[in-house]
């Protein structure tokens, strides 16, 4: 159940708060997340067109070297802003050919079904969809809720991430451009706040062995040692982020992709997922005190596209109404086979974190650091 009230210390310069129980603050309030921001992403980011030189030569050479393929890259789609605006420029403005790759965890919004194939109508391109096993799904989602982790959102994000990235090893598919940016996403979210590695599957496992009634014989899984390893080093796999090296405004893009494709925005970051929708604004929130909607806005009043007093008044609301937060309540219960009962008694019942399983923490976080030393990594993970 959720934590008892404390006083709540939030930054002066952004809107992340001490509910971030390893947060700092400076003498002047401002917190580490805006010193990160400032000292390590701001100096080697450029929000604009010009900086595109950086990345048009490896564009280039991706087209190069899949002239003669059916496509030169993959782009993993979910009918979000992000993937959809990457696949926008990917295609009308660098020349690309890639192939759109969506997986479907079960839990697609009628929104994000329209989006996606709006793109796919207009630019006339190939979309791979990878249908998930329900039941084995169902049944890793509802041992997360029986753990009592705040991390219930792990099953599908490790699923998008694995299927994409086994898809490109089994078919020799060497570079993925994705929509990770620094102009929404330059805060992430601590670990802590259901966050945490979704790729470990020691902790995964764990968590699957004390509370699964099935195997999971078809759901794809990745290790981030055989991401970070065997699929860079033995495969070859190239993760290419354009979006960090153009112009990137949320409002431009989404008032774009409306204008060109009929693409829908969503009220909030990751509402393609109903699932994700709801986690985020009720379980996350209510039952472990975490609001997500803090670091998301947050990269927006860092990027100066919100204001910080707007950001504020947005998250001192819900972000459902209570009508559409109780069936959805509903929804989700039903579709994972809880009874309301049983699924409030999860809600109710003692928090956990990471710390309670097997996991592989330590060995992450210290290949983390060594990424943030090279240079490879500028956002802080903590």
């Amino acid at each position: 159940m959720k934590p008892k009230n404390k006083p709540i210390q939030i930054c002066t310069n952004c809107i992340m708060d001490s509910t971030d129980e390893t947060i700092q603050f400076d003498e002047n309030g401002r917190c580490d997340y805006c010193a990160n921001y400032y000292n390590n992403i701001l100096p080697n980011w450029n929000n604009s067109e010009a900086d595109e030189v950086k990345i048009l030569p490896v564009l280039e050479k991706i087209k190069k070297e899949g002239k003669n393929k059916d496509h030169d890259c993959i782009i993993g789609i979910s009918g979000g802003l992000d993937s959809s605006y990457l696949v926008h420029l990917a295609v009308t403005k660098w020349g690309m050919r890639p192939l759109l790759y969506h997986v479907d965890a079960g839990w697609n919004s009628d929104v994000s079904t329209h989006n996606i194939r709006c793109l796919v109508d207009k630019l006339g391109l190939d979309l791979y969809t990878d249908v998930i096993n329900w039941e084995e799904m169902k049944d890793l989602q509802r041992a997360f809720f029986k753990s009592q982790v705040p991390d219930i959102d792990t099953p599908q994000d490790l699923v998008f991430f694995s299927s994409l990235y086994n898809y490109c090893a089994k078919n020799k598919i060497k570079y993925i451009l994705t929509g990770g940016n620094f102009s929404t996403e330059c805060v992430r979210e601590p670990l802590h706040w259901g966050a945490y590695y979704q790729t470990d599957m020691k902790y995964v496992n764990d968590i699957h062995s004390k509370f699964g009634t099935r195997k999971l014989k078809t759901f794809p899984t990745c290790d981030i040692f055989k991401y970070k390893i065997q699929y860079r080093f033995v495969n070859g796999i190239r993760v290419v982020k354009p979006l960090d090296h153009t112009r990137f405004i949320k409002k431009e893009a989404e008032d774009l992709l409306e204008k060109e494709y009929g693409w829908q925005r969503y009220k909030h970051k990751h509402h393609e997922s109903r699932f994700t929708r709801w986690f985020e604004a009720f379980w996350l929130r209510e039952k472990f005190g975490f609001d997500k909607r803090k670091n998301h806005l947050s990269s927006l009043v860092l990027t100066g596209q919100m204001s910080r007093e707007d950001a504020l008044k947005r998250v001192s609301e819900p972000e459902l109404p209570a009508d559409e937060l109780k069936s959805e309540t509903e929804y989700v219960a039903k579709k994972l086979g809880f009874r309301m009962d049983e699924l409030m008694g999860y809600f109710n019942g003692p928090n956990k974190t990471f710390h309670d399983y097997k996991n592989n923490y330590k060995l992450i976080q210290a290949g983390t650091k060594v990424m943030q030393m090279l240079g490879l990594e500028k956002r802080s993970f903590k």
